[in-house]
Parts: C-alpha cells; sequence; structure tokens
C-alpha cells in the first residue's frame, strides 16, 4: 500500500501529518492504543521539526508506503541541515518563551525514543526523516522465503540459459564462498552457544527437591513430552523416508567423512562421552562429550557455596554474549540461503529441491500427530476436554507462531495460562521453566531432518548410533536456546555427531524460518498441556487430602 499526501509546513500541517498516520494504521488493522499513540506523536514532532527549519511558505510532503505488515513515513521539506535530536540548545532556551523551550524538550525526547527506527538526511537543500511506525514480526521469515523463491528462480534460468562456464564461475567465486563463509560463522558459534545453554539452564535447577513436589512433575512431563516427541519424528521418518539422493560424487565425500566412523559400538560410545581433556571437546567438536562438560559444569555451578551466584551469573552473561553472537550471523540467513540454493539448484538440480519439501512435509506430519498425542494426554491424565482446549488456547497458539520465540513468548503463554484456568504457583514455574527444557517440536525437528538427511548422504543411523542421536536430541532439546534460527545450530550439532558434514544444513536453510515458527507453536503448546495435567493432578490430590 502506498498513500501521499502534501501539506503547508505549518500547525496545521503537522497537525495533519499526526492524523494521515493515524488513518493510515487504522487502514492496515493496527488497533493497539500505545501503538498508535506513540507514532502519531512521533511523526507530528518530526513533521514540526522539519517545519522549524523550514523556510516561509514551504510544502512538507507526506509519503506512507507499508508492505507485509511493515509500515513506513517519510517526511519531506525544503530546509536548513540540522540535527533531529540534537537537544534543546542554548538559543532555545535564551530566544523562545517557557512554553516553545518546554515544546522543544518534549520534541527531542520523543525523538530520542524513536531514534533507532527513525532516519534522517539532508540533500541539495532538502531534509528527510523517515520512521518506521510498525515492523512485522513476519518481516524475517518473509525475507527468507523470498530468498528461497528468488534463488529457485535464479537457478532455473541459469540453468536454462545454459551458460555453463558464467555458471560454475559464479558458483566458484560467489555463491559457494558465502556459502561457506556463513555455515563457518555457525560452526564457529555452535560449541559455545551449546556449552554454555546447557550450563546455564543446568545451574538453575539442578536439584528438583528445591523446586518441590510441583517442579518434580512438571519435570517428569517434559520429559514424557519429549520422549514422546523423538518417537514421532523417528516414526514419522521411517513411515515416509524422505529425502533422496544427493549426486554420486557429494555422497562419495560424505562417505569419505562417515565411513570409518559408523561402525562403533554402544560400548565405545558411552566410554567416548566422558573426556580425557577438558579442551579438546571444544577443538573437535565432539557434542557428546560437550554436552557432558556441560552438564557437569552446570551442577558443579549449584554447590561451590558462596561462589555459586557469580558463576551461575558469569555462565548467563557468557551464554547471553553467544546467542547475541548468533543472532546476529542468524541476520544474515537471506544472503547465505540465496547463494546455498542458488549453489544447490546449479549442481543438483530440482531433485534436491524436492526432496527438502518431502521432509518438510514429513516433519508438518509429526507435528500433526504430536497434536494428536497432546489431545490424548489431555483427555487420560488431564481429565480435559482436547476441543475445548483448543478452540480456547489457538488464538494464543497463532500468536506464538508468527513470534517464532519460545522465550519472547513466555508473557503470551503465562496469559493463556490464567484464562484456562491454570493456577499461577503452578504456571509462573513450569512456562518460563518449558521455554528452557522443554522443547516438544524441536525434538521432532531434529529427528525427521537428521535421518532425512543422513539417507541423502547415504548414511544409515541404526542400532547404538539411533540410541546415541535419541540421547543427543532429548540432550540438544533441554539445552536448546528460545530464538528464532537456534534449530539449525541443533541441527548442526546433531549431524555432525552422527557424522555428517554440518555443511548439510545448507540443504533445509532456506525453510529454516517457516519450519521455526512451526518448531516455537509446537514447544509453546507442549508447555500449555503440561501445565494443565499438573494443575489438574494438584486440585485432585488437595481434594483427596481433603485441602
Amino acid at each position: 500500500m502506498r498513500y501521499r499526501e502534501t501539506v503547508n509546513a505549518d500547525a496545521a500541517g503537522v497537525s495533519r501529518v499526526a492524523d494521515i498516520v493515524r488513518e493510515q494504521l487504522a487502514a492496515v488493522g493496527v488497533k493497539k492504543a500505545e501503538m498508535v499513540i506513540k507514532a502519531a506523536l512521533a511523526a507530528e514532532e518530526s513533521a514540526g521539526s522539519l517545519a522549524a527549519h523550514a523556510p516561509e511558505g514551504a510544502k512538507l510532503h507526506v509519503l506512507v508506503r507499508s508492505f507485509f505488515g511493515n509500515m513506513t513515513i517519510e517526511l519531506i521539506c525544503a530546509g536548513e541541515r540540522y540535527e533531529p535530536s540534537a537537544g534543546v540548545g542554548e538559543e532555545a532556551l535564551s530566544d523562545d518563551g517557557f512554553g516553545n523551550v518546554g515544546q522543544a524538550m518534549i520534541r527531542d525526547i520523543l525523538l530520542k525514543a524513536v531514534a533507532e527506527d527513525m532516519k534522517y538526511q539532508h540533500l541539495r537543500g532538502t531534509n528527510r526523516i523517515s520512521i518506521s511506525i510498525c515492523k512485522s514480526p513476519r518481516r524475517f521469515l518473509y525475507s527468507t522465503l523470498g530468498a528461497l523463491v528468488l534463488a529457485i528462480l535464479t537457478g532455473f534460468i541459469l540453468s536454462w540459459i545454459g551458460a555453463g562456464d558464467f555458471n560454475s564461475l559464479a558458483d566458484e567465486y560467489f555463491f559457494t564462498p558465502v556459502k561457506t563463509m556463513y555455515m563457518n560463522a555457525l560452526k564457529m558459534a555452535v560449541a559455545p552457544v551449546v556449552f554454555f545453554s546447557i550450563v546455564s539452564c543446568i545451574s538453575r535447577f539442578t536439584d528438583l527437591s528445591e523446586l518441590g513436589r510441583i517442579g518434580g512433575r512438571v519435570m517428569l512431563m517434559f520429559l514424557l513430552t519429549m520422549v514422546l516427541a523423538v518417537a514421532v519424528g523417528i516414526g514419522s521418518y521411517f513411515l515416509f523416508r524422505p529425502g533422496g539422493s544427493l549426486p554420486s560424487e557429494t555422497v562419495a565425500d560424505a562417505a569419505s567423512i562417515t565411513s570409518q566412523k559408523m561402525d562403533i559400538s554402544f560400548k565405545d560410545m558411552i566410554v567416548g562421552i566422558i573426556p580425557s581433556d577438558f579442551i579438546e571437546p571444544f577443538l573437535s567438536s565432539n557434542m557428546l562429550q560437550l554436552i557432558f562438560l556441560a552438564i557437569l559444569c552446570g551442577i558443579a555451578a549449584g554447590k561451590i557455596g558462596q561462589y555459586s551466584e557469580g558463576v551461575k551469573r558469569g555462565f548467563e552473561a557468557v551464554n547471553e554474549l553467544f546467542l547475541k553472537i548468533t543472532t546476529m550471523i542468524i541476520r544474515c540467513m537471506p544472503l547465505a540461503v540465496f547463494c546455498a540454493i542458488c549453489s544447490l539448484v546449479l549442481e543438483t538440480g530440482i531433485t534436491t529441491v524436492t526432496s527438502v519439501l518431502s521432509i518438510f512435509g514429513t516433519f508438518i506430519f509429526g507435528l500433526f500427530c504430536m497434536m494428536v498425542m497432546y489431545c490424548v494426554l489431555l483427555w487420560v491424565m488431564g481429565k480435559t476436554n482436547p476441543l475445548a482446549f483448543l478452540k480456547e488456547y489457538s488464538p494464543t497458539m497463532l500468536q506464538i507462531f508468527s513470534m517464532a520465540s519460545s522465550s519472547a513468548s513466555i508473557p503470551i503463554n503465562m496469559g493463556a495460562c490464567e484464562r484456562l484456568g491454570i493456577s499461577k504457583k503452578i504456571y509462573s514455574l513450569s512456562i518460563p521453566l518449558g521455554a528452557t527444557v522443554n522443547m516438544d517440536g524441536t525434538c521432532v525437528y531434529l529427528s525427521v531432518f537428521a535421518l532425512a538427511i543422513a539417507r541423502m548422504y547415504g548414511v544409515e543411523i541404526t542400532g547404538a548410533n539411533l540410541i546415541g542421536m535419541i540421547i543427543t536430541i532429548i540432550v540438544l532439546s533441554v539445552g536448546a536456546p528460545g530464538i528464532p534460527g537456534s534449530g539449525l545450530i541443533c541441527l548442526s550439532v546433531l549431524l555432525t555427531q552422527i557424522n555428517v558434514p554440518a555443511e548439510a544444513v545448507g540443504l533445509v536453510m532456506g525453510i529454516d524460518a517457516l519450519v521455526g515458527m512451526f518448531r516455537c507453536a509446537s514447544n509453546c503448546t507442549g508447555d500449555v498441556v503440561a501445565s494443565i495435567i499438573v494443575d489438574r493432578t494438584e486440585k485432585k490430590r488437595r481434594l483427596e487430602c481433603g485441602i
């Protein structure tokens, strides 16, 4: 949507700018009063600053753009260069009356409040201010899916044109290097993110006796649903067996990596979990050893007396640092997706893309089965009508789906628990804890995608390796950070563990943003289901005890 209007650069025109913003926000369905008021005030004060530096009789041009939930307003007016958020200067204090100084101070505060979302430019005697009024939570999804579609079209066009030499050069000197740099950055963050996430998680919940009876029941429910999720994921994979075969040269490269390590016994796997060196697991990316060290450090952090709190805060601070680094890397995903998919199409054609979509379809089937499991658990263990639950919780589920972050969804999920009649002392523990340790959707995702990608690389996972993979999936899910993009990191960790090249995540990178939204919705639904069952169990116990 595009809207344009020209007003006079005077008090009436500035007031009209605020009205325009309100009208356009209403037109796209934004009803949140706080957002509307903030946007209107920010636009009005920005227009006022432009008018204050404009020559007499100047016109103020207002341009509003709305695209996929993102809205920006651009204000253009002739005038001298100035700094929009420079503050109230001495000139204003000396020349203006008290009212104008107060207005200038208010304007300064409002402009600084939106400084991160505002851009100012002076060009050829014209001032321009661009303000992001609202940002769609699906913006990253749209960007990534747009990059995916554009990459497929670009790859097909280049293949259809048949410029073999040009395609080879583009792949060798642009597509593959960009993809490799992104994957290297992702692999760089894998070991510290996994280690510090698990340490931070375990250090907070080392002793279930401190959590009391309710904490123990919540954890048992989380463990039950995660085991069911892994079983559903593995069962869905073996039912459909998605994922075709990669070209023979790619399989040969994978075989050279995996052939020496697949004949490992269950005894060797258990013995190999404990490293002989603390640093080596980080250098060699041995994830089972890394997870063992993380659990050990997490437990020990709560048992060192007066230093415990300081050590826990230190681990949490470093965890936040690497999560921020990972978030910065994930923001580059659309470009990496474009290059990875273009390279994939040029090298393998449509067959591999079809295989990736079949894996996605199997994953969705697994989540549907998991939803059926939730309904059964509610009916049998929670004595709750699952249809009534779905009717009440579905709006929240859709909202969480768009956020794609379990951690960011904690307040929303708590509000849903309140409406469902769950005791506050239960959901105030279970929801934050579930956002940290209960990742049912991630379990389904890791099971389906890891097995399917392993099959694409010609690696069969059976016996002791399957058992080790199941253990790794559960532990990874417990330590997975509840932020967008974390599933891709966990998948690369799991692929390394089952001796598939970590670069294989490039095959599914293009759909990870969409997959992440489904994972998040399933994760948060599992948290609420567990909360309902524990709440009903507690109420039954109180009735039986006459409390």
